[in-house]
């Protein structure tokens, strides 16, 4: 007999807008669309009247006073309980974490779960090609949850508060943990693009429905150059995007009453929330994401199944190093023929700023339902591999009760307490190379290339490249992951600036 406290997905939605609709939603009119959508997928109308609390993911095309207040307004529910998120793409299943919890201590009856983006609208408005009828953007009253700087102050200083030039970072430093030369690791990133971008193509809510080969995705060419290498524009997440999504969460008791019927549960059967290092330049390896794997493996244990359970996962792909990285955290061998993506990915099935895993639960809840007997984890992601959320879905409850499921059982301070010092402010002498990057500008030229490493003493540094633009195109044609350089401190940039003498 199921526990009556225990959570259930009941409703789930998600909706994209196409280029040729007449009427442009903005971020909240996706809400209020999915969130239709998701009551009328519970077959109960009456569900809506259940729901008391409120969760919204942060928007970033527009903001609203109070995004929760307003969903709830429009929807003509009177909700008790409101939440807006703070930032980062692990914010929805850190959410829907949230929700279990709060439905099996009582403390929500029913929760809806909206989220929304609609930057490539409001892109082409600011282009002239269309005008929108949205309110005027308003700052939130309340964000419920604050935290730190996404950086530290020498991140900050060589621009790598952008993922896109963060990310690169992590992309060579695996490349040299694995052994790959630079042809055969670009393939090997192809062959993950190529893979998200054939799930992409027959998924309907998709925004890119084309099917793209690898050399296609990973080539530079001047429909797809380089934004930072080893990345070119199509290897990235596409925020340009119109999407929305919606899930109600309630209990199998307030699901019975209502009458909805159980084809239509889906379990959340065990989830975690962890961070890896906050900065990047003080973790040990900077091609490891330790907390994912103990985050997916609390969820596991909750769940009371093992990896070889799962038939199927979404992990993160902001871009190709996050999957790696996310297949690697959980102990999936690189030749699993599982699945990676329900949905194709944020580069092809696109990637509405924090909501994307909105839509991986949205897919993932089709997917269970269409297949009772399998189980199915979800990885999502913030800031730079630093903010995880994992939950793991099914047509049962997990072995062990949300409410029984203590927080983390000491894992973050493990995680933390693995912190190196801050990266050194005026290096002076040899660096050897752990990651690095050449950023491009929008005609594909490379502007400045960034390397992370270590000094003689194991001190961490970050640099830029001591070159021109010549030199930054021989750094991609060479593996510098290993290679030495010598490191000094320059007053007229205010920067570490490394040479190597070979380029």
């Amino acid at each position: 007999m199921v526990d009556s406290h225990v959570p259930v997905l009941v409703g789930a939605a998600q909706f994209t807008q196409r280029k040729n609709e007449t009427v442009f939603l903005d971020p909240m009119g996706l809400m209020v669309k999915t969130a239709l959508m998701a009551i009328n997928d519970t077959k109960k109308p009456g569900i809506k009247d259940a729901v008391d609390t409120v969760y919204v993911v942060n928007v970033q095309t527009l903001t609203y006073e109070d995004a929760p207040g307003m969903l709830a307004g429009r929807l003509g529910m009177t909700p008790k309980i409101f939440f807006y998120s703070g930032l980062g793409g692990n914010t929805p299943q850190k959410l829907l974490n949230k929700a279990a919890k709060a439905i099996a201590a009582g403390e929500s009856r029913a929760v809806l779960i909206s989220g929304g983006e609609a930057m490539y609208s409001l892109r082409r408005a600011i282009r002239g090609e269309i005008s929108l009828d949205w309110p005027t953007s308003q700052p939130p009253k309340t964000i419920d949850e604050l935290e730190k700087k996404s950086v530290n102050d020498m991140e900050a200083a060589f621009g790598l508060e952008l993922p896109v030039y963060m990310y690169p970072l992590f992309e060579t430093a695996l490349r040299g943990a694995s052994g790959r030369n630079l042809e055969s690791h670009r393939r090997y990133m192809g062959r993950i693009c190529r893979h998200l971008s054939r799930v992409a193509s027959e998924n309907p809510h998709s925004w890119n429905q084309t099917p793209r080969s690898a050399d296609e995705l990973t080539l530079p060419s001047p429909e797809n150059r380089y934004i930072a290498y080893p990345y070119t524009k199509q290897m990235v997440a596409n925020m340009y995007v119109d999407q929305g999504a919606s899930l109600i969460m309630t209990s199998a008791a307030v699901a019975q009453e209502l009458g909805i019927d159980p084809a239509l549960w889906v379990y959340p059967m065990g989830g975690a929330d962890l961070c890896d290092i906050w900065n990047v330049s003080q973790r040990p390896k900077i091609h490891e994401a330790p907390a994912l794997g103990m985050a997916a493996r609390s969820a596991l244990d909750q769940a009371g199944i093992g990896l070889s359970d799962i038939r199927v996962f979404d992990f993160y792909s902001c871009f190709p190093c996050a999957v790696e990285m996310g297949r690697r955290s959980v102990g999936l061998d690189e030749n699993d023929p599982r699945d990676l993506s329900v949905t194709g990915g944020l580069s092809y099935f696109g990637g509405p700023m924090n909501n994307y895993s909105l839509h991986s639960v949205a897919s993932m809840v089709d997917w269970i339902r269409s297949n009772p007997s399998g189980y199915g984890l979800v990885t999502s992601v913030g800031w730079y591999m630093t903010k995880h959320a994992v939950m793991v879905y099914g047509k049962r409850p997990g072995k062990i009760s949300w409410r029984e499921k203590t927080a983390d059982n000491g894992l973050q301070k493990e995680v933390d307490d693995r912190a190196l010092p801050g990266p050194v402010e005026k290096a002076e002498g040899p660096l050897t190379v752990e990651a690095y990057t050449v950023i491009h500008g929008r005609k594909g030229d490379p502007k400045r290339g960034i390397v992370i490493g270590r000094m003689k003493d194991g001190q961490r540094a970050i640099a830029e490249i001591d070159g021109d633009g010549e030199i930054l195109l021989r750094c991609e044609e060479t593996e510098l992951v290993g290679q030495t350089g010598a490191v000094r401190y320059d007053t007229g940039s205010n920067k570490n600036r490394v040479k190597f003498e070979n380029l």
